[in-house]
């Protein structure tokens, strides 16, 4: 119900001036919200057009490298406690700026629940899968095990957190099609004898488990829709993941087997500036503004980064099981994405004023 308008005598009538028509094709006023974000009563197409490219493109590049800096990390600190410093560094520090710039920092208690197990279940567990897997397999294999993603994206959607969608011919066949790619990535791991085959088999399926928990949390938070400021609610989910993953580390005594050293610093530094920073604020930003079989796209692009750079800088090989597991998962990720219903780009959720 709309607020009711204060009765006003004759002399506060009269003295109220006649309301100015706005001219034909001027842009209505930009105000700004009590969390600091801008609200625009009429976006511009190009302005919000620019924006979700930029978006996608930080994701895309930013993403991808993390797999070549997270495995030169996780060589020199346990995954736990390196997930533990990363994020809760990047938190804090995120959370600093959003108060130094004006944002509203303060959520309340159910928020602050919704923020903390969206963090706990996209980071504090996912990300750590991710590291520890780095151990055994390449970052190459694990760009693209990772891909799968938008697979999950449809089974959760659609079975798990339902939204009453039916599931599309080219849902099924690029569920099926992904099965198969995974299958011939795996092939050589479920064939070979010795213990590091195994171990690479074990961490494959980690990594299984880690794009699970990714998207089961992804479209939790786009369903949730968080009343927060993107970056306000970036901070406190990696704040509230660091802490969980520093405290586990810390118990389980990381810390007297990390080395500190310029190497990982440095590459705890990459991670914190864009993977965390940059990458997971545009992630979330595309959450609340595309479809999430569309942000789901990165999965194309990391993996060509990945194996490139894992190519480039660690003389990782790209054998023909690669190869062919690349062919395979990439057209099945773009038939589950094309499955999504196009009538989802009219209603993008809007960010919270």
């Amino acid at each position: 119900m709309p607020d009711q308008i204060p009765k006003q005598g004759p002399s506060a009538r009269r003295k109220s001036p006649a309301a100015t028509p706005r001219p034909a094709g001027r842009p209505k006023e930009i105000g700004t919200g009590t969390d600091g974000s801008a609200t625009l009563a009429a976006r511009s197409p190009i302005t919000r057009r620019f924006k979700v490219i930029l978006a996608f493109a930080l994701v895309y590049v930013f993403w991808g490298s993390t797999y070549l800096g997270i495995r030169v990390a996780v060589e020199r600190i346990p995954p736990i406690l390196l997930a533990g410093v990363r994020f809760t560094v990047a938190g804090w520090l995120l959370l600093a700026f959003c108060g130094l710039t004006g944002r509203r920092v303060a959520v309340n208690r159910r928020q602050f629940a919704q923020l903390a197990f969206l963090g706990f279940i996209l980071l504090g567990v996912s990300n750590a899968m991710l590291a520890w897997s780095e151990l055994y397999v390449p970052t190459g294999l694990a760009a693209l095990v990772v891909a799968v993603v938008p697979i999950w994206f449809l089974l959760v959607e659609r079975f798990i957190l339902p939204t009453g969608d039916r599931v599309t011919a080219s849902g099924v066949g690029g569920v099926a099609l992904g099965a198969l790619g995974v299958a011939v990535l795996l092939w050589p791991k479920v064939s070979a004898s010795e213990t590091l085959g195994w171990m690479q088999l074990v961490a494959c399926a980690v990594l299984l488990a880690s794009s699970f928990c990714w998207a089961f949390g992804s479209v939790l938070s786009r369903r949730w829709k968080v009343r927060v400021d993107p970056l306000v609610a970036s901070g406190w989910q990696m704040a509230c993941a660091g802490g969980v993953d520093l405290i586990a580390g810390l118990v389980l005594g990381d810390q007297h087997r990390a080395t500190w050293n310029a190497t990982s610093l440095a590459a705890v530094l990459y991670l914190v500036v864009f993977g965390s920073w940059v990458g997971y604020s545009a992630y979330i930003w595309l959450l609340r503004h595309v479809p999430t079989a569309k942000v789901a796209t990165y999965a194309y692009v990391n993996p060509v980064v990945a194996v490139f750079l894992g190519w480039l800088f660690l003389g990782e090989s790209i054998d023909r099981y690669i190869l062919a597991g690349a062919a395979i998962i990439v057209p099945a990720v773009a038939l589950v994405t094309r499955s999504e219903d196009p009538g989802d780009d009219a209603a993008p959720v809007t960010e919270a004023g």
